[in-house]
């Protein structure tokens, strides 16, 4: 059974893991790329349902996973494949989530459970099968008791504990230190590929610790949780010395608040690998990978004065106008609302890690 907050419920097959679990229900929109949106940290404390009919065709293999460990919280698919196809595969998707005790429910309807979320909004939701299914009004009192995704901070609990380095492949250009808000293992590789020397550092590292490392340039990661209860001590401390500054996703979200904006929860969010963005300085369309249920508030009509200077809007998603991206005019630091690293998801924005570097490298003057 899988119960959501507003009394609907849904009857499917147990899929994965027998048992319990509870999350924020929403929608994945990507037809491929399941195997990256499991092991996201950004999913963390999320029941991810599936848009694509059929999940698990290619399987599970090792060279694809963004972080350590799937994190989703429970996994709702229509029709699993009975058997994967893939050179690369090594398990199979059910396998994979029994063996990481992630609870999943099959056989669902999930046009019609996204329609309703469409409809209604993201929503508190538990998955429950064999003895811990009982009747319909114990499990949605369950439901009903779980905290919701506003006022969550959970980025330390997806963060690395220690410090790492990814080394820049080739000569070193560049250093920058990574704030570990969630963060892919594709985005320190992407950026290891134009010889940055990336030093990833938990989500709870202070801003002397940065300074420390006297690094080229600032990078904010992605990451699960409410922008709004996020520390700002490393963003104000980039932004007032002029320390080159990308952010993505919940970075994106911090960068916007340390501005002055403010940050407001979307009805379903932004969940996918085929969101359409348009650069407003270009007027190119990119197709875009997206996981975030929140977004900053910002004017649309010109630049907006600052604490740190003139920020104005460089990108909207054109499926509904919500702010995608934000820049300082009067200093090197801009942000996006989706992920560039393109794990899994097209290459349409990877120019950005380009543009990361070219301000890294007029701030060297």
């Amino acid at each position: 059974m899988l119960v959501l907050e507003d009394g609907r419920s849904f009857r499917g097959d147990a899929f994965g893991a027998v048992g319990d679990t509870f999350g924020e229900a929403v929608f994945s929109t990507g037809m491929t790329g399941y195997q990256e949106t499991l092991t996201d940290p950004s999913y963390h404390r999320q029941i991810v349902v599936m848009t694509a009919p059929h999940v698990g065709n290619t399987g599970m293999n090792d060279e694809d996973p963004e972080s350590a460990r799937i994190w989703v919280s429970g996994y709702v698919v229509r029709d699993p494949a009975r058997t994967p196809s893939n050179w690369r595969s090594r398990r199979s998707l059910q396998d994979a989530l029994v063996a990481e005790g992630v609870v999943g429910i099959s056989g669902v309807d999930t046009r019609a459970l996204t329609r309703h979320l469409r409809e209604h909004g993201a929503m508190r939701a538990g998955i429950f099968s064999g003895a811990a299914i009982a009747d319909d009004a114990a499990m949605l009192g369950r439901v009903r008791s779980m905290p919701s995704m506003v006022g969550a901070d959970l980025s330390a609990e997806v963060s690395t504990v220690e410090p790492y380095v990814v080394p820049a492949l080739g000569a070193r250009r560049y250093t920058v230190a990574a704030i570990d808000l969630g963060v892919k293992s594709m985005t320190p590789r992407r950026m290891a590929e134009r010889g940055i020397e990336v030093h990833v550092l938990p989500a709870t590292v202070t801003a002397e610790e940065v300074d420390a490392l006297d690094p080229d340039g600032i990078f904010l990661s992605n990451g699960p949780g409410d922008p709004e209860t996020a520390d700002l001590g490393v963003v104000t401390s980039a932004l007032e010395r002029g320390t080159p500054l990308f952010g993505i996703c919940l970075g994106h979200e911090l960068l916007g608040r340390a501005l002055g904006f403010a940050t407001y929860k979307l009805k379903y969010g932004h969940r996918g690998i085929n969101q359409p963005v348009q650069d407003r300085t270009t007027g190119r369309v990119a197709i875009t990978a997206h996981n975030h249920g929140f977004a900053v508030e910002v004017p649309l009509d010109g630049p907006t004065e600052t604490r740190f200077g003139r920020a104005e809007v460089t990108h909207v998603c054109l499926n509904d106008g919500v702010v995608e991206g934000i820049a300082l005019l009067d200093r090197p630091a801009f942000s996006v609302q989706y992920h560039p690293e393109a794990a899994a998801g097209p290459h349409d924005a990877a120019d950005l890690f380009d543009r990361f570097c070219g301000l890294m490298k007029e701030a060297r003057g």
